[in-house]
């Protein structure tokens, strides 16, 4: 049976060159969305057997998406039941470029709504492609994550164009029904908009909930994309190979002629990872589900005993919890967390005007993860 290793501090710091090696000794590192776990070994041989044959040039781009479309089409079939043409899964660097090329070639010029909170690299993806960003805020004191859909239309009608949806979600974990997805689809229809989906943590859907993607629901196609990638659930963020799927010829067409300067960074290497995580990955994956579910149980164990008075929404999906720390009474914890031996991330990085919030990482080690909150309610209480 294939099983997570834990790597030690050494290898970790070793491995992890910014979510460890930025952080200062004796802290704990628990804000990067990486994972302290070693690299499947499917993926590793893979890339030691392309370094030994001198892989390291200009990757191929095949017209019909090649062995890299045709790895993520078998992937996406076995993971959600969700058929893709492999000619319709382009490569390109990470899902940030992703995006951001989806809103250079495919969106009008307007207004982009951002449901916030929002991992930070999504800040600032508007006014660097020539847009106004208008934010969705999701109720903070609510039982659930939920997108206000008659705010969502007022932006639509006031002239937001485009709607950069993330699920499952990053920080609040949260995985949208088919429901909700039908309700956001049904508001960008009716008013001609446009959806860019990023699903990178998809395959880190948890126990209890489905992952259901944008472009599976009829009548997405012609107007989203989805932006994936193996980064976040195979731990190799840095080999820079993502992929936008297109849900219909003309959208891809769209995006194979623009110049190559515009979508030209991702790496061979980066799509050797991929390839192998897709097609070898599955045991190692279906372990880490197992292990992060056992942390999610933990942590609600942990919460209850060292910090009572912290909320967390139900995490569904990904490694990264969203804590509500304000009944601490801090504008900042991460600061004070800091200082006690733990580093997450602020919540102002996800929702800048929100005070009393910290995402926290919970993908280390079952020892780790207890540390780590005990020192967060020392730090705090």
């Amino acid at each position: 049976m294939t099983e997570i290793r834990d790597l030690t501090d050494d290898e970790a710091r070793a491995a992890l060159v910014l979510k460890w090696g930025e952080t200062e000794p004796g802290v704990i590192p628990a804000w990067v969305a990486e994972m302290d776990y070693a690299v499947a070994d499917p993926i590793l041989d893979a890339l030691r057997a392309a370094v030994d044959r001198g892989e390291l040039g200009y990757p191929a781009f095949p017209d019909d998406g090649g062995e890299l479309g045709r790895a993520y089409a078998a992937f996406a079939a076995d993971q959600f039941g969700w058929q893709v043409p492999a000619d319709r899964v382009l490569p390109t660097a990470d899902v940030t470029v992703g995006v951001r090329v989806a809103l250079d070639v495919l969106s009008e010029p307007g207004p982009l709504v951002l449901p916030v909170p929002s991992y930070d690299p999504q800040h600032g993806l508007a006014q660097l492609t020539g847009r106004e960003q208008w934010d969705l805020p999701v109720d903070p004191d609510g039982d659930d994550y939920a997108l206000d859909l008659d705010a969502l239309d007022d932006l639509f009608a006031r002239g937001a164009r485009t709607l950069l949806l993330t699920q499952p979600h990053n920080p609040c974990g949260h995985v949208h029904t088919r429901a909700e997805l039908e309700g956001i689809r049904d508001v960008v229809v009716r008013h001609g908009g446009r959806v860019i989906s990023d699903e990178i943590h998809g395959p880190l859907v948890l126990p209890g909930a489905e992952h259901v993607p944008y472009l599976s629901l009829d009548g997405t196609a012609d107007h989203a994309v989805a932006v994936v990638a193996a980064s976040k659930a195979f731990n190799i963020p840095g080999l820079k190979c993502a992929q936008i799927i297109t849900g219909d010829e003309a959208t891809t067409q769209r995006l194979l002629e623009i110049p190559m300067a515009q979508n030209d960074s991702w790496g061979s290497l980066g799509v050797v990872g991929a390839i192998a995580a897709y097609t070898q990955g599955g045991p190692w994956l279906a372990a880490l589900i197992e292990r992060l579910d056992q942390q999610r149980s933990l942590l609600a164990t942990l919460l209850a005993e060292h910090l009572p008075a912290a909320r967390m929404r139900r995490l569904e999906a990904t490694y990264l919890a969203w804590l509500d720390l304000r009944a601490y009474g801090h504008d900042n914890p991460a600061e004070i967390i800091r200082a006690g031996g733990v580093r997450v991330s602020p919540g102002q990085a996800y929702w800048p005007t929100l005070p009393g919030h910290v995402r926290l990482n919970i993908a280390t080690s079952p020892a780790r993860l207890t540390e780590i909150v005990r020192r967060m309610g020392r730090a705090l209480g």
